[in-house]
């Protein structure tokens, strides 16, 4: 297939690119600030707001787009209006999409909450303040759009929500916090008291989902949860990493109360009021099992130089 994927030069993107160039031609379309280099890889320059610049995609019929960065409403359309492809438009959303409000779930006949969420729980209407609130409103806001865009442009979409992603290549604050901390201090933080559970889903494992989807009639117009069914918490995710990284550290154990007065940024929840789990299972049919967290924490820490 003729695969165009907006991003890709990226942690997941990069992943993806590596797996689809092998059976595909791949296109990559970013603002160049990072060249992949892959062989056999056509990688054009522009910004996905500018629609002149997106003509110079025109040259080729696309079976299946990949959108890895999207955030913002109308991002989808933009580039529907200058480049469609001929069979599917994949989306790569977040798990952050669905409701907070734990008394706006769905209940079962004892009157609890149906956990873990599955695909069909409903989504955020609220709107939160800061980044993170920005963001989550941006992915819900897509979301609606590639349902009402694909319908009008006669194409079908796929739609990805991953958990916290974590591998080789990662550059959000998440293991790579720990990895810095250890690096230049030899130290991490530990929240003694917190409460909080948290999924993980090994960057690979979405790389594969998207090869597995794209083109594939049976994912048209679906989407999937992705992330491994195990519950993480601070304890756990902290004996993996330094289990990979296998040299002393030091563990700062600090209150929540202790961490918020210094400020301290930690990437995932701390108490269980704001822990949600989610249901990963529908992905499986088409990447069969999520790579084990050891595992997968192993390779990361080795990527970055442990």
């Amino acid at each position: 297939m003729n695969i165009l994927v907006i991003g890709g030069s990226y942690f997941l993107g990069i992943q993806y690119v590596f797996l689809a160039k092998e059976n595909n031609n791949v296109t990559i379309y970013n603002r160049g600030n990072r060249p992949v280099g892959f062989e056999g890889v056509r990688e054009v320059v522009g910004d996905r707001h500018n629609l002149e610049a997106l003509k110079q995609l025109c040259d080729t019929e696309y079976d299946v787009i990949v959108d890895c960065c999207a955030y913002e409403k109308g991002d989808i359309e933009t580039i529907l209006k200058v480049v469609k492809p001929k069979k599917q438009y994949i989306f790569i959303s977040t798990v952050d999409v669905y409701t907070r409000d734990k008394s706006g779930l769905q209940m079962d006949e004892t009157g609890n909450n149906v956990l873990p969420l599955g695909e069909q729980a409903p989504l955020e209407t609220r709107t939160f303040p800061g980044e993170a609130g920005q963001y989550i409103a941006g992915k819900v806001a897509l979301e609606q759009e590639i349902a009402e865009v694909a319908d009008r442009y006669g194409i079908s979409y796929t739609v990805f929500r991953p958990a916290f992603i974590y591998g080789p290549g990662n550059y959000a604050p998440r293991e790579v916090l720990y990895l810095q901390w250890i690096s230049q201090a030899g130290q991490i933080v530990h929240p003694k008291d917190a409460t909080g559970e948290f999924q993980m889903v090994y960057v690979g494992d979405v790389a594969r989902a998207i090869n597995m989807a794209a083109g594939n009639e049976n994912t048209y117009n679906q989407v999937y949860n992705l992330t491994s069914e195990k519950l993480m918490n601070y304890e756990s995710f902290e004996e993996a990493l330094l289990e990979a990284i296998d040299r002393e550290v030091e563990i700062i154990p600090l209150s929540i109360d202790e961490i918020n007065r210094q400020n301290i940024m930690l990437p995932f929840p701390l108490t269980k009021e704001e822990s949600i789990p989610y249901d990963g299972t529908k992905a499986l049919s088409l990447i069969g099992q999520y790579k084990n967290f050891a595992d997968g924490m192993r390779v990361t820490v080795q990527s970055f130089g442990f």
